[in-house]
């Protein structure tokens, strides 16, 4: 058989290997989609009372000052996505985890599984962060910052509160985003403390961006769990090295 042959026929096994991959992310993403419009049309059946909830850190809907006609329902709308994404989280994270494995091996794929319960968890304890004692923190300056009474439009609000709900949810994944990575052997813990500067700088960076307010209170509020975070997958760095070494004996 011919070079040319040999390089026809791996272009062939290429674009074949290629092609299953995307048609098996294609399906991924379909359940992954399906699960959060699910979640989404769920949670509009119990839309005034999730607008309850969500309206509670700045003191009731009645604070609320709609401008725009269709402003209450896009805000409604908007709400029912984040319970969607919130209901939907497990399966999304499922389908992920789900579409790597392929390229793991068996006791990759054991831990990435074993870690899903966490990362639910640790996500929840994000959004219970935010919602709890970032969002009563900062709304009371935004809102009367210099003195001055500020109207809040519906949207305005949902779109604030929402947004910062979820990025804090995901940021708190970072003890599992470390732990996998170090498991496999990919990263140390002391690579990370070795960088522990640079890391405090990025939390710094992400506080600001996920914050509204350039307030250093604020800013503090969400920057102080974000390094406790990255010293906490430190020691999960360290743990996972432990059980790395265990695990190579024995195989």
């Amino acid at each position: 058989m011919s070079n040319e042959e040999n390089e026809s026929l791996s272009a062939k096994e290429f674009l074949s290997a290629m092609s299953e991959h995307i048609y098996e992310l294609r399906n991924r993403m379909i359940i992954a989609i399906i699960a959060l419009i699910f979640g989404t049309v769920l949670c509009l059946f119990f839309s005034e009372k999730l607008f309850e909830i969500i309206c509670i850190p700045i003191g009731g809907i009645d604070k609320l000052r709609s401008i725009e006609i269709t402003e209450n329902v896009s805000a409604v709308f908007r709400i029912a996505l984040l319970g969607g994404v919130i209901l939907s989280f497990p399966v999304i994270l499922y389908e992920i985890f789900a579409f790597i494995l392929p390229a793991l091996k068996a006791n990759e794929k054991r831990l990435l599984f074993s870690f899903l319960p966490s990362a639910i968890f640790l996500f929840l304890c994000g959004i219970s962060f935010a919602y709890f004692l970032l969002l009563p923190t900062a709304i009371p300056f935004l809102t009367t910052f210099m003195g001055i009474e500020t109207e809040v439009r519906p949207a305005n609000y949902i779109s604030f509160v929402t947004s910062m709900i979820f990025w804090v949810g995901v940021v708190f994944e970072l003890p599992i985003m470390v732990y996998i990575p170090a498991r496999i052997g990919w990263i140390t813990a002391k690579q990370l403390l070795r960088n522990w500067r640079y890391a405090v700088v990025i939390c710094a960076i992400l506080a600001m961006l996920i914050t509204p307010t350039v307030d250093p209170v604020n800013m503090t509020i969400l920057m102080i769990p974000l390094i406790a975070l990255f010293f906490i997958s430190i020691l999960f760095a360290q743990i996972a090295e432990k059980k790395r070494k265990q695990v190579r004996p024995a195989a």
